[in-house]
């Protein structure tokens, strides 16, 4: 039976008037209605605020592109088609066209809206920004009969995999200046499988090409955009100033997907990378600045970078790596606040006799290491080289490499700095260290040809190479001998 109860009384329903009855009960009704209703509106306005989904509509609505310059186009208004099967190049390349003129107006942004847009490599244009919006996808037409074949670079020399010509990029620019890549998390996708296939059968004749290729340019912005499996290097800045390459997630697969590194500064300056995801089939990142007697002819160095807040994994290279085509000089470049994880490898410098040029002023800050099997590396004979004209005499100098804030677990051999007598690694400091170990046996801590120092107690105990200091910076124990041997590339 049902009953109505107060605080002064309580007797059964029928017992009551009718007309009371009713209005009661229409009154607990209305009052479950309109609970019903105010929640759904607050429930709604929280899904509104926070990504712009109105309540009770189907799907996300797609978030309105900001106008970036003073012309914006989108890619349909010139005959683009986002069915994954129209050919688009002829669209791209007179947007970009349109887009030249505008220079002297601050330039145009090409809008890419949702779809997929099937292309073959195309160019960029000064003073423009590509904008991608979510769910736009850039696809790299898969027949490289219609990636025009470009002279090698000139600090290498050699097309990289083959002599000769190269294949160029999907998306290029050369002497350029104020160039954004952005967009709404919009993706470009190299379709990469093809290429990787042909270069393990070795049917290619010539060197791939990289996703994103920009040439002697300056004042660039890359961000909030995701590159995808590039058929070679994807995102390769070449002797280009002043590069922001910022929320960028880089992805090729871990295995199978050859030389696929993210992201190669190559004799660039003033460059910052942030904020980044990359997980690829080799090298995350590596900064380069030419190959052998090619690269010291064309003396570029690589100077000023800075890499921060960048999450990485490379099963079969390394986290973050300079070389090891370095001819040209690296120098003065930080890494902080990095996470290497699942990995062959986090942190390296590679060079060879034959690179000359210079590896100076490395600074490594608060790098988490998580189940990696070599932590830090450097190799002095990376001997891979462009042809035989090289000068085995011309060797790298490499000094002043900093580690401090060096922290992980499941780490096979925390560090392995490989000197050599002709190539002596010199003034290397480690502080504030501690690597939880996945391998119990001595050579955990491997050092030839080395010379530098501990600052305070570290974890592992380090090779006999380093002089010993205490937190305060007085000296404790000073090394017998720097040319000590204990490298073991068995583990």
């Amino acid at each position: 039976m049902v009953e109505i109860f107060s605080s002064r009384w309580r007797l059964p329903l029928q017992h009551h008037p009718r007309w009371l009855v009713g209005l009661l009960t229409t009154h607990r009704t209305l009052v479950l209605v309109l609970w019903i209703v105010g929640f759904a509106l607050v429930f709604g306005w929280q899904l509104s605020s926070m990504d712009g989904v109105a309540f009770f509509r189907r799907g996300p609505v797609a978030r309105p592109v900001p106008r970036l310059r003073p012309v914006a186009y989108n890619l349909t208004d010139f005959g683009g088609v986002g069915d994954g099967k129209t050919l688009n190049t002829e669209a791209f390349e007179r947007a970009v066209e349109a887009i030249s003129t505008l220079g002297a107006r601050g330039g145009g942004q090409l809008n890419v809206p949702p779809g997929f847009w099937l292309t073959a490599p195309f160019n960029l244009t000064s003073h423009m920004t590509l904008f991608l919006a979510e769910g736009a996808v850039i696809l790299g037409i898969e027949d490289e009969s219609y990636w025009q074949l470009m002279p090698p670079l000139p600090s290498y020399g050699y097309g990289r995999e083959h002599k000769g010509p190269r294949y160029g990029s999907l998306i290029h620019g050369q002497n350029l200046k104020d160039i954004v890549i952005t967009g709404h998390n919009g993706t470009i996708n190299g379709q990469g499988q093809v290429w990787w296939t042909k270069y393990k059968k070795r049917i290619l004749n010539y060197t791939r090409g990289p996703l994103v290729q920009l040439m002697w340019s300056k004042d660039i912005v890359i961000s909030n955009i995701t590159l995808r499996d590039s058929p070679f290097w994807t995102l390769h800045p070449y002797d280009c100033k002043n590069v922001t390459i910022s929320h960028v997630t880089i992805l090729a697969p871990v295995s199978g997907a050859p030389n696929t590194d993210g992201i190669d500064p190559d004799s660039c300056e003033d460059v910052l990378i942030e904020n980044c995801y990359i997980c690829v089939g080799d090298d995350a990142v590596a900064i380069k600045s030419g190959w052998d007697q090619y690269g010291i002819a064309y003396g570029r160095p690589s100077a000023n970078i800075t890499l921060r807040n960048l999450t990485v994994q490379s099963v079969v290279s390394a986290g973050i790596s300079i070389g090891s085509e370095m001819s040209g000089g690296v120098s003065n470049i930080t890494v902080e606040n990095l996470i290497v994880w699942e990995s062959r490898r986090g942190i390296r410098i590679k060079t060879a006799p034959g690179r000359g040029g210079y590896v100076r002023n490395i600074f490594y800050r608060n790098v988490t290491l998580d189940n990696v099997r070599v932590g830090i590396v450097i190799k002095t004979d990376y001997n891979e080289h462009p042809d035989e004209g090289f000068d085995p005499a011309a060797v790298p100098i490499i000094k002043n490499i900093t580690y401090s804030g060096i922290h992980g677990q499941g780490v096979r051999v925390p560090v392995r700095i490989d000197g050599s007598e002709e190539i002596p690694v010199k003034d290397v400091s480690f502080q504030d260290m501690s690597v939880g170990l996945s391998y119990k046996k001595k050579h955990i801590f491997q050092c030839s040809f080395v010379e530098g120092r501990v600052i305070g107690s570290i974890f592992p105990a380090p090779c006999e190479n380093l002089d010993l200091y205490d937190e305060q910076g007085r000296l404790v124990k000073r090394s017998l001998s720097q040319n000590n041997t204990d490298i073991d590339y068995d583990i």
